[in-house]
């Protein structure tokens, strides 16, 4: 209902508050709320503080769902689009969100954030390219989804990427990971041989740069609503 004194409205998304001042009432059926201005300009307010659900969590149910969920259950959410538990402490603290995309900018500064020893953890869950992810859990599905482009009939493609999979692992000692989703196995090997080239320093960027995309997929997809 609209307040007896005519005053128009700001939301602040992460604590959900109101706060109200006096204002011309907006038209019938207006569904959204002005901002305010400046304090200095608002003069004399009252202030009115309660719950609201705003418009974009409405736009995502799976996001609601997140913010209702107690910290050790949102971190094991999270878990499946990035093992790191360090990254999924931080992005669950961060909680609640405006909207989907505040969840990935968050994804994306956790990530920074990580030392390597935490982007290591996060690589031991992904399976190696032109590997088949086994299980039924989400980042399970996820996986095969992401490389289901570079599967190919090819056997001469294949065993090349086997191949430069296990000169890479004998290299770096770690697998080899890519955003694959959407890129042919041709494609993934020739990026593979590139990066064969790279030093240490240089590699340890494109890994975590690699994660970084194919973290954000994940975490939209989820909260998307996307389970498969």
């Amino acid at each position: 209902m609209w307040p007896p004194d005519r005053r128009t409205a700001t939301v602040s998304p992460r604590r959900r508050v109101v706060t109200w001042r006096k204002a011309q009432k907006p038209a019938r059926g207006d569904r959204h709320l002005s901002a305010i201005p400046p304090l200095a300009a608002a003069g004399p307010r009252s202030v009115y503080c309660f719950t609201v659900q705003p418009e974009q969590t409405r736009r995502w149910p799976v996001l609601q769902q997140f913010h209702a969920l107690p910290a050790e259950e949102a971190e094991r959410e999270l878990r499946a689009c990035c093992a790191a538990r360090d990254w999924a402490a931080q992005v669950a603290a961060g909680r609640p969100y405006a909207d989907v995309d505040a969840v990935c900018a968050a994804a994306d500064a956790a990530l920074a954030d990580l030392d390597w020893a935490g982007i290591t953890e996060a690589l031991a869950a992904h399976p190696r390219i032109g590997d088949r992810a086994g299980g039924t859990g989400r980042e399970a599905a996820w996986s095969r989804q992401e490389q289901a482009a570079a599967a190919t009939g090819d056997e001469a493609v294949r065993r090349e990427l086997a191949e430069a999979n296990a000169e890479y692992e004998r290299r770096f000692g770690r697998v080899f990971l890519i955003c694959a989703a959407g890129l042919p196995a041709a494609t993934i090997l020739g990026r593979l041989r590139e990066r064969l080239g790279h030093d240490e320093e240089t590699e340890r960027a494109v890994v975590r740069e690699e994660l970084r995309e194919i973290v954000r997929l994940r975490v939209r997809r989820w909260l998307e609503g996307e389970t498969r």
